[in-house]
């Protein structure tokens, strides 16, 4: 199933696409992505109800927005130099353990909103991701138990500023929590849907320009480590997402590197995850 979330921001509603590609409002089922919706089993019950009442599911308009495909989640937990390729470009050492650091929920936005430098911001980057979403609460899950805890996976763009991430003194998160820096979407892929999502394409382009081009295979810590190394220092709520890392060929990795700036366009995807395009303007 593809779960979509729909309407202008304060006012969003919860979607579906179905097997034709329609988009549908499924607001009527009377919940929203949220915790408490993965929490208690939302999608085999949402699937349920679909069975009796998908007739009478409206259809979406072609402009109509597209939100975040899940509601507010208590956490984005981000995984840093995942890619060896993108370790290297950073000038950074492969981990031997996966880096951590949070990106605020505050962030989040469409697939296609605009992504805003923010103000002072000289190094903007971009960064395609695939994020894992979670399904059940867990802590200390042991690594062949961790893909039982996963509702699914959705395209995460982890944009990043990258003064304010490694040039000024604390942690990553202050470069990576703006306001539009987390577009998440445009879907989210419930597990069943992607087969094997160690083997999936992702790519990103600037203004028609290919940046990044890789795949999941590259990662240096699977999805299942992922799950149970995390869950081992934090407990994991319904909704939480994990941002599996990015590839090589972001702008801080060129030579010499390149920064987004006012009217750049980013689109990207991931195979079974659909694109998204975002573009690019300054605070003001």
């Amino acid at each position: 199933m593809k779960l979509i979330r729909f309407g202008q921001e304060g006012n969003t509603k919860p979607g579906i696409i179905n097997k034709r590609g329609q988009k549908l409002d499924v607001s009527s089922f009377g919940e929203d992505y949220d915790e408490h919706f993965f929490e208690t089993d939302g999608i085999k019950r949402l699937i349920t109800w679909l069975s009796k009442n998908i007739d009478n599911c409206p259809k979406l308009g072609k402009n109509e927005r597209l939100s975040s495909p899940i509601a507010r989640p208590s956490k984005i937990v981000c995984v840093g130099l995942n890619y060896a390729k993108h370790a290297q470009e950073s000038g950074m050492q492969l981990p031997k353990e996966p880096v951590l650091f949070f990106k605020s929920t505050s962030a989040i936005c469409g697939p296609y909103d605009d992504v805003i430098i923010p103000k002072g911001s000289k190094k903007t980057d971009w960064e395609v991701e695939l994020a894992v979403v979670i399904g059940k609460k867990t802590s200390y899950v042991e690594e062949d138990d961790a893909m039982n805890y996963v509702a699914g996976y959705t395209l995460h763009n982890d944009v990043s500023e990258r003064e304010f991430q490694l040039e000024r003194e604390g942690q990553w998160v202050k470069g990576k929590s703006n306001d539009t820096f987390a577009p998440l979407g445009p879907w989210l892929s419930t597990r069943d849907e992607i087969e094997n999502p160690d083997n999936l394409n992702l790519w990103l382009k600037l203004n028609g320009e290919t940046m990044q081009e890789s795949n999941t295979s590259d990662m240096v810590f699977k999805i299942p480590e992922l799950v149970s190394y995390i869950s081992h220092f934090m407990t994991l709520l319904p909704g939480d997402v994990i941002s599996t890392g990015t590839p090589f060929g972001v702008g801080m990795g060129l030579n010499p590197q390149r920064y987004l700036v006012d009217g750049d366009e980013m689109e990207l995807g991931i195979d079974g995850l659909g694109t998204a395009k975002q573009n690019v303007k300054d605070y003001k």
